[in-house]
């Protein structure tokens, strides 16, 4: 994109009592939802830190770094537009690699499938919408430790390293322990000390750009993309970048976009153009 075709949006948040901060450039024009990830991923970033920083003050340190892939075993939770983003990434990868992956997802998907494991997750909804919620709630934190006993790896990951960190998902980035590494392997309340997030745009992305077409699927975890992307072409609208963002931060804080967010032109820079 062209240096007028990116505004500039300054916006200041409160989480936990500290105010924050942010400014965003965005796309001035109409795009599609999963063009906007890269700046809901650095959003994300920032709120991680925040969180890091209150934990290190209390004399803490993260736990988590390269090498570590215990959490990667996880049914990963991921919204819409990741998956069809996730899709895109599989699809940029130079061969071997890219069919190597693939069959990584769909080997996974079929484990999955042929244990049951698909059928069981739906039932979650099933007891929500019966009106027992705590039911639905008991019901999936069993089924999401069922997943990772199972023992099966992210299929981006590549000796206990996640191989496309910089394109994870935001519930990936939300994932951080002070508690020993270890413990994730088979993690529960007591043993798990997680970084306290104060607002998780994980959860908000679920709803950013949700066309409803895979609303019948009660947990769609990060394994499932190829198989629904490809079952379900993307049909997303598009709306300006200030437009998407305007509907994050409603979503996000519940409240409109503050009226104090100022815009402007503003160039980017980068040899493909494009904001990462």
């Amino acid at each position: 994109m062209q240096e007028n075709e990116w505004v500039t949006g300054n916006v200041t948040l409160s989480i936990n009592g500290q105010p924050l901060s942010m400014s965003m450039t965005v796309p001035a024009g109409r795009v599609k939802p999963h063009r906007m990830l890269p700046i809901f991923q650095q959003m994300s970033n920032t709120f991680v830190d925040m969180g890091v920083s209150e934990v290190e003050r209390a004399g803490k340190s993260i736990s988590c770094k390269a090498g570590c892939g215990a959490c990667c075993r996880q049914a990963v939770p991921i919204s819409e537009i990741e998956a069809y983003h996730i899709a895109e990434v599989v699809e940029e990868l130079p061969e071997p690699r890219r069919s190597e992956i693939k069959q990584r997802f769909s080997d996974a998907v079929e484990h999955f499938r042929s244990n049951g494991w698909f059928d069981r997750i739906q039932e979650v909804r099933e007891i929500a919408e019966d009106g027992r919620k705590e039911d639905a709630i008991e019901h999936l934190a069993e089924l999401t430790a069922e997943y990772l006993r199972e023992g099966i790896a992210c299929p981006f990951l590549y000796d206990e390293s996640c191989s496309i960190h910089k394109d994870r998902p935001v519930a990936c980035r939300e994932y951080l322990v002070t508690s020993p590494a270890e413990n994730c392997s088979a993690p529960t309340a007591e043993t798990i000390d997680m970084v306290p997030i104060g607002i998780s745009p994980s959860k908000t992305l679920v709803n950013v750009g949700n066309t409803g077409r895979l609303a019948h699927i009660a947990l769609l975890p990060l394994i499932r993309s190829l198989e629904l992307a490809e079952q379900f072409p993307e049909k997303f609208v598009e709306k300006t970048g200030e437009k998407w963002m305007a509907d994050f931060f409603t979503m996000l804080t519940q409240s409109d976009i503050p009226d104090s967010a100022r815009k402007k032109p503003s160039a980017i820079s980068g040899s493909n153009g494009r904001k990462r």
